[in-house]
């Protein structure tokens, strides 16, 4: 195997799930396991600068070999989702894919008509694990390419290139990663996130993303005595999620349209509690959305009197478009790099949120690049060693002096 997918293999071994709820910066220790393994590698490849600033963040530099070229970031986080379990890892290389349906196990199996992107990886190989974990591509596969282009860069001085910056961040899964980002000793003049799906990706537009809170307090009275005094809290939450547009949900959305995602509720009579998160491309539809849920909040409010429910909205981040669309010749970079490669970009807006569109509005211009996996966040998410190779020999493209 290749030098990257012997990083990959390795890095998914490490289990490193953030966690929203422990209030911790890293959230978890185990993301600190994987920063140390990092900076080990790092150190052991001959990268200089290496620093690991005890919270998670990664870093290390390539430096030039040339005059009168650009400082280039590349970034990945080193955590992945705790909504599926990532350990006990069982991955395994399906060679020479077929083009028909995976049995991935546990269940699960993978249909290329209801996935048609499978049929682009016939005559690749793929790695999956065993169908109990989530495979953990997304990032370490962006943190395996780097890793991989870096033990190049220093091994190859035929490369002629401008200082390479590199970090690897945690937290990015639970909308931190960008948090403590230290760029001015990062010391790139624009960066690359290399966080993104299928092979070709050049992606500038995010979501402008806010979460919402809503809580209800009722009046918990015996049933058998409680005809005009009780107000049952779990019954105001249901009336309220009523009222949301279901069209406006992630399963009925696709392209730019934004939505309503109820992801988490519980209540008894007495109290209640619906989370959501709000998405749009466009910031002012957002800002539409939360004033439809105070809305909302204001008929419950009528129906069952002052102190029934409350509301809450907070801004997570915004569509780096506004800030990229000024830079379009770093977009044009990453495009000809893939050009140069034979692969054919493409710019699809992003139905997410990347540690690049915060840093974009720090002051550090900051676009998505692929990995070459997809089904992120899953069970099924698949990793394509041809695709993630190709993506290093791009990266170097990105970096070659012009």
């Amino acid at each position: 195997m290749s030098l990257v997918i012997d990083l990959f293999r390795k890095y998914i071994h490490i289990p490193s799930a953030s966690d929203e709820s422990t209030g911790q910066k890293p959230s978890t220790p185990s993301q600190l396991d994987m920063a140390r393994a990092l900076e080990k590698d790092m150190r052991e490849m001959g990268l200089p600068c290496v620093k690991h600033d005890g919270h998670g963040y990664v870093y290390g530099r390539v430096p030039a070999n040339c005059e009168g070229q650009p400082a280039i970031g590349l970034i990945a986080h080193l955590d992945v989702v705790d909504n599926e379990p990532c350990q006990p890892m069982n991955e395994r290389i399906l060679a020479n894919y077929d083009g028909g349906i995976i049995d991935v196990g546990a269940g699960l199996t993978l249909d290329p008509a209801i996935y048609p992107h499978l049929l682009t990886w016939k005559g690749k190989d793929l790695i999956v694990t065993d169908g109990t974990t989530i495979l953990g591509a997304d990032d370490k596969a962006g943190v395996a390419e780097i890793m991989a282009l870096a033990y190049r860069l220093l091994n190859d001085p035929s490369i002629r290139h401008g200082d390479v910056c590199i970090c690897f961040t945690p937290d990015e899964e639970i909308g931190a990663g960008a948090d403590d980002l230290d760029i001015p000793f990062l010391g790139a003049d624009f960066a690359y996130t290399v966080d993104g799906g299928r092979l070709g990706g050049v992606e500038y537009e995010n979501f402008n993303a806010a979460s919402a809170r809503v809580s209800f307090t009722g009046v918990s009275i015996h049933p058998g005595d409680a005809k005009g005094r009780m107000k049952n809290a779990a019954l105001m939450a249901v009336e309220f999620a009523s009222l949301l547009p279901r069209e406006e949900t992630p399963a009925t959305t696709s392209g730019h349209e934004g939505f309503y995602h109820l992801v988490h509720l519980e209540g008894t009579p007495e109290n209640a509690s619906l989370a959501y998160i709000l998405r749009d491309h466009d910031l002012a539809k957002l800002e539409k959305k939360k004033q439809y849920l105070a809305k909302c909040l204001e008929l419950i409010k009528e129906k069952y009197g002052e102190g029934s429910c409350a509301l809450s909205i907070k801004d997570s981040y915004r569509n780096m478009a506004e800030i990229v669309k000024d830079h379009p010749e770093i977009l044009e970079r990453a495009r000809r790099a893939f050009e140069k490669c034979g692969i054919k970009p493409f710019s699809d807006p992003v139905r997410g949120g990347t540690d690049g569109a915060r840093l974009s509005y720090r002051g550090l211009i900051c676009p998505n690049l692929s990995t070459g996996s997809i089904n992120h966040h899953g069970r099924g998410e698949i990793a394509c060693v041809q695709d993630m190779e190709m993506m290093v020999d791009v990266l170097t493209e990105i970096v070659r002096s012009c």
